[in-house]
Protein backbone atom coordinates (compact mmCIF):
# COMPACT_ATOMS: atom_id res chain seq x y z
CA UNK A 1 0.00 0.00 0.00
CA UNK A 2 1.27 3.42 -1.28
CA UNK A 3 1.65 6.14 1.54
CA UNK A 4 -0.91 8.22 -0.01
CA UNK A 5 -3.51 5.60 -0.49
CA UNK A 6 -6.81 7.09 0.03
CA UNK A 7 -8.37 3.56 0.42
CA UNK A 8 -10.23 4.49 -3.13
CA UNK A 9 -10.60 2.76 -6.09
CA UNK A 10 -7.92 3.87 -8.54
CA UNK A 11 -8.01 4.10 -12.27
CA UNK A 12 -4.03 4.91 -13.04
CA UNK A 13 -3.13 6.94 -16.35
CA UNK A 14 0.01 5.32 -17.59
CA UNK A 15 1.34 7.67 -20.14
CA UNK A 16 2.72 10.03 -22.20
CA UNK A 17 3.17 14.37 -22.40
CA UNK A 18 -0.67 14.05 -23.78
CA UNK A 19 -1.83 12.46 -19.79
CA UNK A 20 1.33 14.29 -18.05
CA UNK A 21 -0.50 17.71 -20.00
CA UNK A 22 2.39 19.31 -21.34
CA UNK A 23 2.01 23.08 -21.44
CA UNK A 24 -1.04 22.91 -19.20
CA UNK A 25 -1.65 23.61 -15.76
CA UNK A 26 -1.88 19.91 -13.96
CA UNK A 27 -5.41 20.60 -13.19
CA UNK A 28 -6.15 21.26 -17.20
CA UNK A 29 -4.67 17.77 -17.92
CA UNK A 30 -7.28 15.16 -18.99
CA UNK A 31 -6.86 12.48 -16.21
CA UNK A 32 -7.61 15.94 -13.59
CA UNK A 33 -11.05 16.18 -15.66
CA UNK A 34 -11.71 13.11 -15.52
CA UNK A 35 -11.40 12.87 -11.77
CA UNK A 36 -13.63 16.32 -11.52
CA UNK A 37 -16.28 13.92 -14.07
CA UNK A 38 -16.62 11.02 -11.59
CA UNK A 39 -16.46 13.74 -8.80
CA UNK A 40 -19.24 15.51 -10.58
CA UNK A 41 -21.58 12.71 -10.65
CA UNK A 42 -20.59 10.70 -7.33
CA UNK A 43 -18.31 8.00 -8.03
CA UNK A 44 -15.63 8.22 -4.87
CA UNK A 45 -13.00 7.26 -7.27
CA UNK A 46 -9.27 8.80 -7.64
CA UNK A 47 -7.33 9.36 -10.74
CA UNK A 48 -3.64 8.84 -10.91
CA UNK A 49 -2.15 10.64 -13.56
CA UNK A 50 1.18 8.03 -14.13
CA UNK A 51 1.91 10.36 -17.21
CA UNK A 52 5.45 11.33 -17.67
CA UNK A 53 6.57 13.56 -21.05
CA UNK A 54 8.52 11.93 -23.07
CA UNK A 55 7.47 8.24 -22.18
CA UNK A 56 7.86 5.70 -24.99
CA UNK A 57 6.03 2.01 -24.34
CA UNK A 58 9.04 0.61 -22.92
CA UNK A 59 9.47 3.84 -20.43
CA UNK A 60 5.48 3.15 -19.42
CA UNK A 61 6.16 -0.76 -19.30
CA UNK A 62 9.62 -0.09 -16.76
CA UNK A 63 6.61 2.27 -14.66
CA UNK A 64 4.44 -0.69 -14.56
CA UNK A 65 5.27 -2.21 -11.43
CA UNK A 66 4.81 1.22 -9.73
CA UNK A 67 1.76 2.47 -11.32
CA UNK A 68 0.17 -0.74 -10.14
CA UNK A 69 1.03 -0.27 -6.70
CA UNK A 70 -1.16 2.76 -6.58
CA UNK A 71 -3.50 0.81 -3.72
CA UNK A 72 -6.80 -0.78 -5.17
CA UNK A 73 -5.94 0.26 -8.49
CA UNK A 74 -9.42 -1.03 -10.70
CA UNK A 75 -8.74 0.32 -14.20
CA UNK A 76 -5.40 1.25 -15.81
CA UNK A 77 -5.80 3.38 -18.82
CA UNK A 78 -2.53 2.78 -21.45
CA UNK A 79 -1.93 5.85 -23.47
CA UNK A 80 1.47 5.00 -24.62
CA UNK A 81 2.70 5.37 -28.26
CA UNK A 82 2.69 8.70 -29.49
CA UNK A 83 6.41 8.84 -28.59
CA UNK A 84 6.99 5.68 -30.81
CA UNK A 85 5.47 6.85 -33.75
CA UNK A 86 7.45 10.50 -33.00
CA UNK A 87 10.60 9.04 -33.22
CA UNK A 88 9.64 5.58 -35.63
CA UNK A 89 10.38 3.11 -33.63
CA UNK A 90 10.02 -0.25 -34.44
CA UNK A 91 6.12 -1.47 -34.53
CA UNK A 92 6.86 -4.77 -33.44
CA UNK A 93 8.67 -3.35 -30.25
CA UNK A 94 6.12 -0.94 -28.99
CA UNK A 95 3.68 -3.77 -29.66
CA UNK A 96 5.50 -6.51 -27.80
CA UNK A 97 5.43 -3.48 -24.54
CA UNK A 98 2.17 -2.78 -25.02
CA UNK A 99 1.40 -6.32 -24.82
CA UNK A 100 3.58 -6.73 -21.71
CA UNK A 101 1.50 -3.64 -19.89
CA UNK A 102 -1.68 -4.98 -20.66
CA UNK A 103 -0.82 -8.77 -19.58
CA UNK A 104 0.92 -7.26 -16.46
CA UNK A 105 -2.09 -5.40 -15.73
CA UNK A 106 -4.48 -8.67 -15.94
CA UNK A 107 -2.45 -10.62 -13.74
CA UNK A 108 -4.31 -8.13 -11.06
CA UNK A 109 -7.38 -8.52 -12.57
CA UNK A 110 -7.19 -4.93 -13.06
CA UNK A 111 -9.17 -4.09 -16.00
CA UNK A 112 -7.79 -1.83 -19.44
CA UNK A 113 -8.41 0.42 -21.60
CA UNK A 114 -6.31 0.97 -24.17
CA UNK A 115 -5.86 4.49 -26.12
CA UNK A 116 -4.81 4.09 -29.54
CA UNK A 117 -2.35 6.38 -31.16
CA UNK A 118 -1.53 7.72 -34.67
CA UNK A 119 1.67 7.74 -36.09
CA UNK A 120 2.60 10.61 -38.06
CA UNK A 121 2.85 10.53 -41.66
CA UNK A 122 6.13 11.06 -42.43
CA UNK A 123 7.58 7.77 -41.96
CA UNK A 124 4.96 6.33 -45.11
CA UNK A 125 1.86 5.00 -45.04
CA UNK A 126 3.19 1.26 -44.44
CA UNK A 127 4.44 2.23 -40.98
CA UNK A 128 1.15 4.60 -39.94
CA UNK A 129 -1.21 1.20 -40.97
CA UNK A 130 0.48 -1.48 -39.25
CA UNK A 131 1.27 0.85 -36.26
CA UNK A 132 -2.58 1.97 -35.72
CA UNK A 133 -3.41 -1.91 -36.00
CA UNK A 134 -1.22 -2.86 -33.18
CA UNK A 135 -3.98 -1.04 -30.70
CA UNK A 136 -7.14 -3.02 -33.23
CA UNK A 137 -5.12 -6.53 -32.52
CA UNK A 138 -3.96 -6.12 -29.00
CA UNK A 139 -7.25 -5.36 -27.61
CA UNK A 140 -8.48 -8.07 -30.20
CA UNK A 141 -6.22 -10.33 -28.38
CA UNK A 142 -6.34 -9.58 -24.82
CA UNK A 143 -10.27 -8.66 -24.64
CA UNK A 144 -9.57 -4.73 -23.46
CA UNK A 145 -11.48 -2.46 -24.58
CA UNK A 146 -9.68 0.12 -27.23
CA UNK A 147 -10.47 3.75 -27.66
CA UNK A 148 -9.91 4.12 -31.32
CA UNK A 149 -7.88 7.66 -31.00
CA UNK A 150 -6.82 9.29 -28.24
CA UNK A 151 -7.08 12.43 -30.14
CA UNK A 152 -9.93 12.04 -32.21
CA UNK A 153 -11.80 15.65 -32.50
CA UNK A 154 -8.51 17.10 -31.79
CA UNK A 155 -5.58 16.21 -33.41
CA UNK A 156 -4.54 18.61 -36.50
CA UNK A 157 -7.13 21.72 -34.97
CA UNK A 158 -5.05 24.17 -34.37
CA UNK A 159 -7.40 25.83 -31.99
CA UNK A 160 -7.51 22.96 -29.73
CA UNK A 161 -3.97 22.24 -30.16
CA UNK A 162 -0.42 24.14 -28.47
CA UNK A 163 1.75 25.93 -30.73
CA UNK A 164 3.71 22.85 -31.17
CA UNK A 165 0.35 21.61 -33.21
CA UNK A 166 1.08 18.05 -31.21
CA UNK A 167 -0.24 18.55 -27.53
CA UNK A 168 -3.67 19.75 -26.90
CA UNK A 169 -4.11 23.28 -25.10
CA UNK A 170 -7.24 23.50 -22.54
CA UNK A 171 -9.90 23.47 -24.77
CA UNK A 172 -8.40 20.47 -26.31
CA UNK A 173 -7.75 18.56 -23.15
CA UNK A 174 -11.80 18.70 -22.28
CA UNK A 175 -12.61 17.13 -25.84
CA UNK A 176 -9.86 14.86 -24.56
CA UNK A 177 -11.48 14.08 -21.18
CA UNK A 178 -14.93 13.64 -22.93
CA UNK A 179 -13.86 11.31 -25.65
CA UNK A 180 -11.92 9.07 -22.40
CA UNK A 181 -15.10 9.57 -20.12
CA UNK A 182 -17.43 8.09 -22.78
CA UNK A 183 -15.67 4.58 -22.46
CA UNK A 184 -14.03 5.27 -19.34
CA UNK A 185 -17.52 5.54 -17.43
CA UNK A 186 -19.58 2.20 -18.31
CA UNK A 187 -16.10 0.48 -17.28
CA UNK A 188 -16.46 2.02 -13.94
CA UNK A 189 -19.81 1.48 -13.67
CA UNK A 190 -18.81 -2.32 -14.10
CA UNK A 191 -15.54 -2.24 -11.76
CA UNK A 192 -18.37 -1.22 -9.10
CA UNK A 193 -20.74 -3.43 -9.50
CA UNK A 194 -18.64 -6.51 -9.69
Amino acid sequence: MSPNDSGRPKIVVLGDSLSAGYGLLELQAYPALLQDKLNVEGYGWEVVNAGISGDTSAGGLQRLDWALNQGDVRILLVALGANDGLRGLPVSEMKKNLAAIIAGAQEKRISVLLAGMEAPPNFGPEYTVSFRQVFRDLARQYKVTLLPFLLDKVAGEPSLNLPDGIHPNADGSHIVADTVWNVLKPMVDAAAAS
